[in-house]
């Protein structure tokens, strides 16, 4: 992979930098807001590493940019705020990702695999569930004709939900096909996408196609809602 690490912490980055090139990767630097848009508005790169708090351009603005751009690598966001709104902004803003300081490097990398490897399955014939239309082929999703623009990993779920439109999925089912089994059941990773999801999917269009079935899991309605 080619990752570029946005990381005003020059320590931290050089460390991060040198961990993904010993792990066989490339890796570019950049310390500020601007020289992240930058660089990952005209380069070729597989993942970002973006940290939220920079300087200036923070790192949600950068992913907003990035994403009004038109520019659809995944972003790992890496965050010293834990609370789910703050979550919730970061996954708003474009972010497919995130992970909490501090951080295990090991799981870094796991994160960045899990979405190189989401990123790079393109094939699939097209979902709909009533007013509701999933490419996978070119990752875009519309509703009642609009596009919808979704983070890597709400699209992997809705893709997930919208292959057994009508029936429930579990969060184990989610996830075992959307994270591999990484994440711990005990987090609340699957509620703040969720909720992300249905802020984006349902809200707008003041319809409720995500259902939440209590101490079960979650299921799409076979009609869209």
């Amino acid at each position: 992979m080619r990752v570029l690490v946005v990381e005003d912490e020059r320590r931290l980055a050089d460390l991060l930098a040198r961990g993904l090139r010993e792990a066989g990767h490339i890796a570019d630097v950049r310390h500020t807001g601007g020289d992240g848009l930058l660089a990952a508005t005209g380069g070729d790169y597989d993942a970002v590493v973006l940290d939220v708090m920079l300087p200036g351009l923070d790192g949600l603005a950068v992913c907003r940019k990035l994403r009004d751009r038109g520019v659809r690598v995944p972003v790992l966001m890496l965050t010293a705020r834990g609370a789910i709104p703050d979550r919730i902004a970061g996954l708003d803003a474009g972010g497919d990702d995130y992970l909490g300081k501090p951080f295990s490097f090991d799981e870094l990398l796991a994160r960045l695999r899990a979405l190189h490897r989401r990123n790079g399955d393109q094939t699939g014939a097209v979902l709909e569930a009533g007013d509701l239309r999933l490419d996978p082929a070119t990752r875009r999703v519309f509703r009642a004709g609009a596009e919808i623009t979704l983070s890597a990993r709400e699209f992997d779920i809705l893709a997930l939900l919208m292959t057994r439109a009508g029936q429930c999925v579990t969060r184990y089912q989610i996830l075992d096909e959307v994270w591999d089994g990484e994440t711990d059941l005990r987090s609340n990773v699957i509620d703040v996408y969720i909720a992300s999801l249905r802020a984006k999917v349902d809200r707008p269009f003041a319809r409720h196609a995500i259902t939440t079935l209590r101490g079960a899991g979650y299921r799409l309605e076979a009609g869209g809602g």
